[in-house]
């Protein structure tokens, strides 16, 4: 699997769980998925959605889904 074929794998799983409500989950899993990747294992969204989600600013099914399908 390329890097861009991964991260659509990563977004996908992620978004199941923000359409079932549960958004710390969709966080953790698009952060755990991502560092299943050689190349994405790294990736500053992890980081600086971390920070986001601590300052309350992914609180929102919307805002979170605007976050996972900003990856590229």
């Amino acid at each position: 699997m390329d890097r861009q074929e991964h991260i659509e794998w990563c977004k996908s799983r992620a978004l199941k769980y923000v359409d079932s409500g549960d958004l710390q989950d969709a966080f953790a899993s698009m952060a755990s998925d991502l560092r299943k990747h050689p190349e994405t294992e790294k990736h500053i969204g992890i980081e600086l959605g971390m920070l986001q989600l601590m300052a309350g600013r992914l609180s929102t099914p919307d805002a979170m889904r605007h976050f996972i399908n900003g990856f590229n």
